[in-house]
């Protein structure tokens, strides 16, 4: 082994933890994270397209009873139109797999989120209480399963509508109406939506497809409208966006600290990453009264990850970061000893005021610059930039204080219903939850709800 490689953060051949960390962080996640990567691969994409003389093809997948599918739906008509492109819908189930380990607090994650959401996309949820029950869901699952392609966009929105209100009545009107496919028959059509799904390399509902890249509901739909754009597929490019990227508002209004704002982080997340420290100078810019608290990585809890997640998530983060403007790779993976041994500094460094500090440090070495923080240069890298002293930090390395605070973090963020990170809640000034979502992609909603309260007095 060459010393080249050492320096870089390699390991010999008889530490293959090592190695396969330097490999998943070279030339997996970083590369993904890459712009360049990136370029390259679309440009490839349409070189192909082009030779074979294909049309621009999104494809969508949908799934009945997942609320954000419900707020793509309101959405597939008018990016057909706009764009000069050919939308293929697919029918899809949800993933019953390593891909969704909490598949009942997703679903019910997925509908509250998708009610605070929709009126800032100037689409419509209804403040229902549970998904719908199975039997309206086979049925508008007949109902699409019966359509044609055009078809199934026409009538999308008014089938999804009626079925995530209940309307058992208008449901049977509808399949009266429009058709209703046997039960095999659907069967059939969600088998080859969700192995169209599986082949093209993704697990979840709602999403959009195009070019070798996902876009997961209308979240991430400026960045699909970006590129058609960018290659002369939007036909009103002087309008504005048919769902454009919230921006966090951090103002008019001031608080005095009535208000808390909860942060869950953890130092294995890419997504915590690139919004940890915006998070805090919303808080700084804002007033609100911050309480961070930390969890284990959702793999050093026993949720596993899937390659097909891996490769979505660090993609999409670093999408995300590009629009967000802030440094994402060169990455170097810190799972296992780095978290834990920063995690040990962690109680310390709250003592020395520097708690916050620590953890940014950390996520900004691992994600943004790609240091290796499984040797003691790169963790003395980490506690330095933090402004804490290293000699002192050596005293506290391994103390296993951290342990029992990070175990009441996770179960608190469990008891909101919350379970991946970066999660957030917004107490009001009784110490009441107002609001509890999960996602970097949530922060400007907190911004508002923030500035709502503060102007309701």
């Amino acid at each position: 082994m060459s010393e080249k490689f050492k320096d870089q953060g390699g390991a010999s051949s008889s530490d293959p933890s090592r190695l396969y960390r330097w490999l998943t962080s070279k030339l997996f996640m970083s590369r993904l994270a890459s712009l360049r990567y990136q370029t390259k691969l679309r440009a490839k994409f349409e070189r192909h397209r082009l030779n074979a003389g294909t049309p621009h093809i999104v494809e969508y997948f949908h799934q009945v009873d997942d609320g954000y599918s419900h707020l793509s739906a309101q959405l597939l008509s008018a990016i057909s139109k706009r764009y000069d492109v050919t939308v293929v819908c697919h029918l899809v189930s949800a993933t019953q797999d390593a891909n969704a380990p909490e598949p009942q607090l997703l679903s019910d994650l997925a509908r509250q989120d998708a009610i605070h959401i929709a009126p800032h996309y100037g689409l419509h949820f209804p403040d229902c209480k549970t998904v719908p029950a199975k039997a309206l869901v086979d049925l508008a699952q007949s109902i699409l399963a019966k359509q044609t392609a055009q078809g199934f966009i026409d009538c999308l929105v008014e089938v999804s509508t009626a079925l995530w209100n209940h309307d058992q009545t208008r449901l049977a009107a509808l399949a009266e109406r429009l058709g209703a496919a046997t039960l095999s028959h659907t069967i059939v059509r969600i088998q080859q939506g969700n192995a169209q799904r599986v082949k093209l390399g993704h697990y979840s509902g709602a999403m959009f497809y195009y070019g070798k890249e996902w876009y997961w509901g209308v979240d991430r739909l400026y960045h699909l409208e970006n590129r058609l754009a960018e290659q002369g597929l939007d036909h009103r490019s002087d309008a504005p966006a048919l769902a454009p990227r919230p921006e966090i508002e951090s103002g008019p209004l001031v608080d005095n600290g009535s208000l808390t704002l909860e942060i869950y982080p953890s130092l294995r997340s890419p997504y915590t990453a690139i919004v940890f420290d915006r998070a805090l100078k919303l808080a700084r810019d804002t007033g609100v009264k911050l309480i961070v608290r930390p969890v284990l990585p959702m793999v050093m809890r026993g949720v596993p990850a899937t390659r097909e997640k891996g490769i979505y998530i660090f993609t999409d983060c670093a999408r995300e970061a590009r629009a967000a403007g802030v440094a994402f790779g060169p990455i170097y993976d810190p799972i296992g000893e780095p978290v834990r041994l920063c995690y040990s500094l962690y109680p310390w460094a709250c003592e020395q005021g520097r708690g916050n500090e620590l953890l940014s440090s950390f996520l900004h070495c691992a994600f943004a610059q790609g240091i290796n923080t499984s040797k003691d240069s790169g963790l003395r890298q980490v506690v330095e930039r933090a402004g804490l002293n290293w000699n002192k930090a050596r005293e506290y390395l391994g103390d296993s204080a951290w342990e029992a605070i990070l175990e009441n973090n996770r179960l608190t963020m469990y008891a909101a219903g919350l379970w991946g990170v970066p999660s957030f809640r917004l107490l009001d000034k009784n110490g009441e939850p107002v609001l509890a979502l999960w996602g970097q992609d949530r922060l400007w909603l907190f911004a508002r709800e923030i500035q709502r309260l503060l102007k309701a007095g």
